[in-house]
């Protein structure tokens, strides 16, 4: 293996880092993740008001 300058290894150090996060938030934004909540026919029948005064 060849002599590396100090420069050079932590531009690999750097480089290696941002390759494991580029490939973990590609993998994180491939799965579909659906928030939603379960309605029942109650909470559509109570009057909807407004929370914030504004």
């Amino acid at each position: 293996m060849p002599q590396l300058a100090p420069v050079n290894w932590l531009f690999l150090f750097i480089l290696f880092w941002f390759i494991v996060g580029l490939g973990t938030t590609l993998i994180w934004w491939s799965f579909k993740t659906n928030y939603s909540i379960p309605s029942s026919d109650t909470s559509e029948k109570a009057p909807r008001t407004n929370l914030w005064s504004w």
